[in-house]
């Protein structure tokens, strides 16, 4: 929650840099990343902190894996902030002087984040005393969360025509991108800046992470409903919707990364990837419906979770 403070103050401060510097680097205003960090961060170590409140057994195992990921990633945002107030890359960056100590650090650090989120994943799901239909939310939102983590290899292996040989040739200084089939730093759409002219691998990226908060959303409202909508009372369905939004959650991950790779912009999709997509969708909708019908047909009782 230490982290959270303070990447929601980052959040403030870069959003002050957008409004007074107006240098650019790769196409985007140097503030710009860590204002695009400062809130995912925000969002991720306040969910982070609050299923680590959960907790019943193991609390000391949770705080230190907890403090791990919250530190390294700390690091990682860190040196976000120190390149952008140079206008320096922060990724891919392989400049001679203070960015060969930085990118060994950002290396390692997110190396260490990846351990500690695996291990954290393993205690929190079966560590806790949550109702079914929340369990299962958390425990597919953390899964699709280190999918989202893992795709920033793809990044760091995504080298770009002619950066290697520029690199060698002391012309460049950046090895890796974001962008499939288009330059990093090409038009980009408002606020996310992503790339509306090729594909964009961020996107799967913070798809993924957000799982972590959009998964127990999900859980969260179908037990508000449940209030007031009968078939939602019954715990087993609610678990059986869950885990169809979970399967969708993960569908529609892959599905972005899968159009990024193709090099693909995500408001120009093909036919291939609209009919996936479509797909995707009804396989969803027909889940769902099978999912509330299934009490029906069993005609078992209402269950009603008691907490």
């Amino acid at each position: 929650m230490i982290m959270a403070v303070a990447m929601a103050a980052l959040t403030v401060v870069s959003a002050v840099g957008l409004l007074v510097d107006d240098r650019v680097l790769t196409g985007a205003p140097v503030w710009l990343k860590p204002l695009k960090f400062g809130v995912s961060a925000t969002v991720y170590a306040g969910t982070l902190g609050w299923l680590l409140s959960l907790q019943r057994r193991g609390r000391r195992w949770g705080w230190w894996l907890g403090t791990a990921v919250a530190v390294t990633l700390s690091v990682d945002i860190a040196i976000v902030v120190f390149q952008a107030a140079r206008a320096r890359l922060s990724h891919y960056n392989r400049e001679e002087g203070i960015n060969q100590l930085l990118q060994p650090i950002f290396g390692r650090s997110t190396q260490v984040m990846l351990v500690a989120v695996v291990l954290l994943s393993i205690q929190l799901s079966l560590r806790n005393h949550l109702d079914r239909p929340m369990t299962l939310a958390v425990r597919g939102g953390l899964a699709v969360a280190f999918l989202g983590m893992c795709t920033g290899f793809l990044m760091i292996f995504n080298a770009q025509p002619g950066q290697l040989e520029a690199v060698k040739a002391g012309t460049g200084t950046a090895v890796g991108g974001h962008s499939v089939g288009v330059p990093d730093g090409g038009p980009g759409m408002p606020l996310t800046n992503w790339s509306t002219t090729g594909g964009d691998l961020r996107i799967g990226h913070f798809v993924g992470l957000h799982a972590l908060q959009l998964l127990p959303l999900l859980a969260f409202a179908l037990a508000a409903l449940s209030t007031k909508v009968i078939a939602l009372r019954d715990e087993r369905t609610r678990t059986r919707l869950v885990l169809v939004g979970s399967g969708a959650y993960l569908g529609l991950f892959i599905l972005v990364v899968w159009q990024a790779l193709r090099g693909q912009p995500l408001l120009a999709p093909d036919l291939l990837t609209l009919g996936a997509a479509g797909g995707l969708s009804l396989a969803t909708v027909f889940a769902a419906f099978g999912a509330l019908g299934a009490r029906q047909r069993a005609k078992e009782p209402v269950r009603v979770a008691h907490h």
